[in-house]
């Protein structure tokens, strides 16, 4: 009935005692799926805007007012992911020019090194599913859900996507996704907003170092040779990019150890998701999304937990250098995909890591390194990767047969409860005996773990001054998203983004 207008208009008739003769127009404001067992069954929230004796207004989306800079005061961005672009977007808004810096290939070029990788397994490893335009989100889903609303206007993040070509259905749903398929076309358009108003973004340009002159930063260097000179500076590299936290510590630039997780990617037929989620043996129906899940439970003073849940979706290689096996997963905008896949991580601590936590922020980066370096031993050939059943993973079996998988380079068949460190395997299998008695035959061996999921974050945070938001040893450089340990995702990374734009603009102005 959710699907039918005129049910919904005979129904807010009711709710609203205003006759359906009167009732002009309707327009959907939010809608969310509760599929929580209770009385009612699965409800579908949906909260509509009624006009009654007037035209309907029209939808509330705010058009940035993006200026001519392109002979204003130059700002440099490293790294065109989310925190980049939206710091390039925002510092438009305020009158600077931003420089994006992006070591990796436009999105165009950067689909072909993906297709390569995925078939042939040649891995360029300055563009790949982390790097490159539009950053490890790109290829990895466009899921815009996020809990900072305290840290910033998330609706703003959100107009800013539809106004670049995203479907205004991300204005309505609860977990608003643009998929795959889609996202490529966005970035490409802020891109051109970005070059159209007078900003560079300027590509194969891998920052390999930064001037600094009285503590004061003063530019970077880009491919070992050119400098390109600039008093303020956005750090916005990602949670991949190695390479930027062994360059500051050479520098002795501080850095700091975090919390960070690490675990598998589990895949299950979408078909018995939307079974389990929806309480039904008919599973979604006609009308209802592929079903998505959330899990998170406590084993041993770690949390263990799901992460970037894939409804639809498929699982990829999502690796930047050679003799490493990562996997990450993505969904089509259409989630229609029969597999679902999430990320099961175990919360990492740096106590956990052994003696390498004496190496301080680089020690983790070893771990993590250590870990991706197992898993490529222990799968196939170059990108195979070991995967295990996982009602075998967590009765400790090997895996005589596996079942079918999205990850198209394939899988081989790996005892991950044997070779993965024992503090994350054994949370691992209590977490997912955990996780099935709370949705019954989630631990079957029609599911797959593959190996690893390693790079929900980076281990490594780059400090800053909560209120400037500059690094505490160097004024004009502003640590920003993920890769610095300040965001966890798409939107909160752009928030963060516009938020260290605002801050250079209030020094500048």
């Amino acid at each position: 009935m959710s699907a039918d207008d005129q049910y919904a208009k005979e129904s807010l008739s009711k709710k609203s005692d205003i006759p359906q003769q009167e009732i002009n127009h309707i327009r959907l404001l939010k809608r969310s799926v509760d599929a929580r067992r209770s009385r009612f069954g699965i409800q579908v929230l949906l909260t509509y805007g009624i006009w009654a004796g007037e035209e309907p207004t029209k939808p509330t989306i705010n058009l940035p007012g993006y200026k001519d800079v392109h002979d204003a005061e130059q700002v440099i961005v490293v790294g065109a992911g989310p925190g980049g672009l939206f710091a390039a977007l925002r510092l438009i808004e305020l009158g600077l020019c931003p420089i994006v810096l992006e070591r990796g290939q436009e999105v165009s070029k950067r689909k072909i090194d993906i297709a390569k990788l995925c078939r042939s397994n040649e891995l360029d490893p300055e563009s790949n599913y982390a790097f490159g335009e539009g950053g490890a989100g790109t290829f990895s889903d466009g899921k815009l859900f996020t809990r900072s609303t305290k840290r910033g206007d998330v609706s703003k993040i959100l107009q800013v996507f539809c106004h670049h070509g995203a479907s205004e259905n991300i204005l309505i749903d609860a977990h608003p996704h643009i998929g795959t398929d889609v996202l490529p076309t966005v970035i490409k358009n802020m891109r051109e907003t970005i070059i159209q108003s007078g900003g560079h973004v300027l590509f194969e340009h891998k920052v390999t170092d930064i001037l600094i002159e009285n503590d004061h930063i003063t530019g970077v260097v880009v491919n070992e040779n050119d400098n390109i000179l600039s008093r303020n500076v956005i750090l916005a590299t990602g949670h991949s990019a190695r390479d930027i936290y062994h360059m500051l510590d050479k520098k002795n630039i501080q850095l700091e150890s975090k919390t960070w997780a690490m675990g598998v990617r589990v895949e299950h037929p979408q078909d018995l998701i939307d079974q389990m989620q929806y309480h039904s043996k008919e599973g979604r129906g006609d009308y209802l999304p592929a079903a998505s899940y959330s899990f998170v439970t406590q084993v041993e003073g770690r949390g263990v937990y799901s992460f970037c849940m894939c409804p639809g979706g498929f699982i990829v290689p999502a690796m930047t250098s050679g003799g490493e096996q990562v996997v990450n997963g993505m969904s089509p905008s259409h989630r229609g995909s029969p597999f679902a896949n999430s990320g099961i991580v175990v919360e990492i601590h740096p106590e956990d890591i052994g003696a390498l936590q004496n190496e301080g922020p680089l020690g983790a980066l070893k771990y993590q390194e250590q870990l991706e370096r197992m898993a490529y031993v222990n799968g196939g050939h170059g990108i195979v990767a070991p995967a295990q059943s996982l009602e075998d993973f967590v009765k400790g079996r090997v895996s005589r047969e596996l079942p079918p998988c999205s990850y198209i380079p394939g899988v081989i068949s790996s005892p991950l409860h044997f070779w993965l460190p024992e503090h994350i395997g054994m949370r691992l299998r209590r977490g997912f005996s955990d996780f099935d008695k709370h949705a019954k035959g989630f631990v079957t061996n029609e599911a797959l773990v593959v190996g690893v999921e390693s790079r929900t974050s980076s281990p490594v945070r780059i400090p800053r001054d909560p209120e400037s938001m500059q690094h505490p040893q160097i004024k004009g450089l502003y640590p920003c998203g993920e890769g610095a340990g300040y965001a966890g995702g798409i939107v909160s990374s752009a928030i963060d983004g516009e938020l260290c734009a605002e801050k250079i603009f209030g020094t500048i102005s």
